[in-house]
């Protein structure tokens, strides 16, 4: 399950080399998975031949991940959108920001954007985002969080959102451009973000940065 969500959907055979176990194993664990409703399968078609069997996390399966607090979070925005207004919610949001934006920022001084970056990972993996940079060939970072454990909250109010990707835009520094590319809330099976100079569109090599 874990290699399913850090890695997305993938086929019996592609998850027992990654686990460096059988595909036929693998698949057994995937049946018993599937009849707990914790994954499914698919046929899909790459190139010629047979369509090929891949397998995911239904919500239930994403659900056996952390999700911090998420009832009792959801319940006190609720209290407090009811009592106070959405005006103390987004004083909320904006308070939740403006610490992470700084606690961010002290861990990012004097660093190069790579380093920045590698330690965005470092700090968001900590806080259970699972987070990774991945670098696609085309010039560009892509910096994923393979898990929301805010989720919920997120959900009932999605201002969240929109403060997580304005304290990346801020940390990263006036000089780079950060945009979502996927979102969890959007229905992606995670959250990533496009990182790059601003106006070169792409990210130069290692030395330069």
């Amino acid at each position: 399950m874990l290699a399913l969500k850090l890695h997305g959907p993938q086929t019996a055979a592609g998850l027992g080399k990654r686990l460096a176990i059988t595909g036929e194993a693998v698949r057994q664990q995937l049946v018993r998975l599937a009849d707990d409703g914790e994954v499914t399968s698919w046929s899909e078609a790459k190139g010629v031949g047979r369509p090929s069997q891949f397998w995911g996390l239904t919500a239930l399966g994403h659900a056996a991940f952390p999700d911090t607090h998420a009832e009792l979070t959801v319940q006190l925005l609720r209290t407090i959108r009811l009592t106070l207004g959405d005006a103390a919610i987004d004083t909320l949001i904006s308070a939740r920001e403006e610490e992470t934006r700084q606690n961010y920022l002290r861990a990012m001084e004097g660093k190069s954007l790579r380093e920045r970056v590698g330690e965005l990972v470092r700090l968001r993996s900590q806080e259970g985002y699972m987070a990774a940079v991945e670098e696609p060939g085309d010039g560009t970072l892509l910096f994923v969080e393979n898990h929301c454990p805010i989720c919920a909250a997120a959900t009932s109010c999605q201002g969240f959102c929109r403060a997580e990707l304005a304290v990346f835009r801020d940390v990263m520094g006036p000089d780079v451009e950060v945009e979502r590319a996927e979102h969890i809330l959007a229905g992606a099976r995670r959250c990533a973000y496009v990182v790059r100079p601003a106006g070169t569109g792409a990210v130069p090599a290692a030395s330069a940065l």
